[in-house]
């Protein structure tokens, strides 16, 4: 073969970008090996199922940023004015995907294609080339234009920073015009935040016609992953992990050989109940997973595990509790209770936001609940702005008759909770999304410090969480702040003789 036909050659696979992906561009492996890139099966399937907007939620380590960085990087190289945006949740990320990842992959290119496509890689957030085409790395990118966006590990900004994530969506996402391409990539990180809230939206649009404004869900689970699996020889799994592998082949048909059976188990050891979030077997289990951080994290896992969120009836004969956080500008929530013997039966939750105490008395008789007590926080005794009232007396002149719980300091407040949750069952449709609450009510995440503060992040699960101290204090404490460790001795109701006793009835 002569040189003009290595010519042709060489140009006629410089136009299949399938090839140059595969065959062009080199980096950094896990282990900082120097590797030429050949795309994995996540990155192959990406590719393949590309949509204008695509969101992935995903198992750990198959190098979707990495495939993403150099993706643009090959769009710029092969395509005048192109604006390119990639987005960390931290500047120092970007930082690093800018200089490991594209910057990398540029210097490491053949010497004659570097030399058609001269780039200025002075500034350490941009790379320019001289066919007009820019890839920018940073935190926001709310100022750009762009044709392609990639926003990197989008759950955690959300959890981490609520704001930040607005600010990407209202800013960055609106620099990209319609039928341009967005891709969203992340580990779940509870229930709550844009992330959690685009996924459910494009799960319900699978197998559906998407328009260009719709998101496409694409999900990757730790077993496709064919280099999850080890040496299954030794290995001694045990009991609670066997059990959630027969589950997996009986409600989910993932069939696991002996291989990934032992990957797991090990990958279980390090991580515990995280592995749910980082490795998830199937979607619904990664947005079920431990959060960081989360307060009630052992309690919501033992209520799991003893299945007490369940269907709970309401029972004739008892008394419905209410149990308040107050909100002004911010939501509004009320936990529903009935005791029976020692247990608290949690059967209704109710939030809303920028409404008064008329709205919430009309909430309370339209669920018909024959109502004991009606207990709020000590800040219900504050005067309210205008009217001179305090908010208790407020409520009573509408048929509310509040009582106030003791003031005690949060953190007493917090373990009265993890306390409480031991004796509680909550009713799985109706208690949905406060029990979502608690199990997402966590610590504040400080950033420059690398570690939690010591106090509550404010998020979409506060208030639930907050309403459900307010149970908590009621129920442990008195007026002085005493304990009282031996609480629950409800009254006989008038009811109590139909076939069970108030004190005594196990459910």
């Amino acid at each position: 073969m002569n040189r003009s036909e290595d010519s042709q050659k060489l140009k006629s696979r410089l136009s299949d970008q399938i090839w140059r992906l595969n065959n062009l561009y080199w980096i950094t492996n896990e282990k900082g090996q120097k590797i030429k890139l050949h795309l994995n099966w996540v990155q192959r399937q990406i590719l393949k199922n590309m949509w204008f907007l695509n969101i992935i939620l995903k198992s750990r380590q198959h190098g979707v940023t990495t495939f993403f960085c150099i993706f643009f990087l090959d769009i710029c190289l092969f395509n005048s004015n192109i604006r390119a945006g990639i987005i960390a949740h931290n500047r120092e990320d970007a930082e690093a995907f800018f200089k490991d990842k594209v910057k990398y992959a540029y210097d490491m290119l053949p010497e004659g294609i570097k030399a058609s496509r001269i780039a200025d890689t002075s500034n350490a957030r941009e790379i320019a080339f001289n066919n007009n085409s820019i890839i920018r790395v940073g935190t926001s990118l709310r100022s750009s234009t762009l044709q392609y966006l990639h926003v990197s590990e989008f759950g955690k900004i959300c959890k981490d920073f609520p704001e930040k994530a607005k600010e990407i969506v209202t800013g960055a996402f609106n620099t990209v015009a319609v039928g341009q391409f967005i891709a969203i990539e992340s580990t779940a990180e509870g229930k709550d935040g844009y992330f959690f809230n685009y996924c459910q939206e494009a799960i319900d649009r699978i197998g559906k016609l998407h328009s260009k404004l719709e998101f496409k869900f694409h999900f990757y689970a730790w077993w496709e992953d064919p280099k999850n699996t080890v040496d299954p020889k030794g290995v001694i799994i045990v009991q609670e992990i066997l059990d959630y592998i027969r589950g997996l082949q009986s409600e989910q048909k993932i069939q696991l050989d002996a291989g990934q059976q032992a990957w797991y188990y090990l990958k279980w050891k390090q991580l515990g109940e995280l592995i749910k979030k980082e490795q998830p077997s199937f979607v619904d289990e990664a947005f079920e997973s431990a959060i960081e951080g989360s307060y009630y994290i052992t309690q919501m896992r033992k209520i799991k595990i003893e299945n007490r969120i369940c269907k709970l009836p309401l029972l004739d004969g008892f008394q419905v509790s209410t149990w308040w956080d107050l909100g002004v500008n911010d939501a509004m929530t009320i936990w529903f209770t009935q005791i029976i013997g020692r247990e608290i039966r949690v059967i209704d939750y109710y939030e809303n936001s920028g409404e008064g105490f008329p709205f919430y008395a009309k909430v309370l008789r339209d669920r018909k609940y024959d109502y004991g007590s009606h207990n709020a926080p000590f800040d219900i005794n504050v005067k309210e702005m205008g009217t001179g009232k305090t908010r208790i007396q407020s409520a009573k002149e509408l048929g509310i008759k509040f009582t106030a719980c003791a003031k005690i300091p949060l953190a007493d407040g917090i373990e009265a909770v993890r306390r409480i949750l031991s004796y509680c069952w909550f009713d799985e449709v109706k208690c949905h999304k406060g029990i979502n609450h608690l199990k997402d009510y966590r610590k504040e995440w400080n950033e420059k410090l690398g570690c939690y503060r010591d106090q509550p992040l404010h998020n979409a699960a506060s208030h639930g969480a907050d309403g459900f101290r307010t149970l908590a204090v009621g129920h442990n404490f008195t007026d002085s702040g005493q304990s009282l460790d031996k609480r629950f001795r409800p009254r006989r109701h008038q009811y109590s003789n139909k076939g069970y006793d108030a004190l005594n009835y196990s459910g």
